[in-house]
């Protein structure tokens, strides 16, 4: 409301006639349809947080997993258990999560 109020002030002091309302009318629509525009951009991404977002990706392994060893997601480690055992570069994917270990299969 204080940007309102402020812009009102400044451009009925400045502008004078139409154009002053022209104005405030516009900086309004623009104001609106921005928020608008926003608002939707970041409805439409889906939550991409936390550990459970992981399952069902398909990773590399970086230290070998026999059965535990490190899978890399994104640029971080990860402590993972692979029961059939999967060698350093061979790809993995992600079915479960314990604590902070990640279940991993052979994909």
């Amino acid at each position: 409301m204080t940007f309102w109020i402020a812009l009102a002030l400044v451009v009925f002091g400045v502008v004078k006639g139409g154009w002053a309302l022209a104005l405030i009318l516009g900086t309004g629509l623009f104001e609106v349809g921005q928020t608008t525009w926003w608002l939707r951009r970041s409805r439409r991404r889906e939550i991409q947080v936390g550990a459970e977002t992981l399952i069902g990706k398909e990773v590399e392994v970086a230290d070998e997993c026999r059965p535990y060893g490190r899978i890399r997601i994104r640029g971080e480690l990860w402590k993972a258990h692979c029961p059939e055992g999967a060698g350093r570069g061979e790809k993995v994917r992600i079915t479960g999560l314990q604590d902070l270990t990640l279940e991993v299969t052979r994909a």
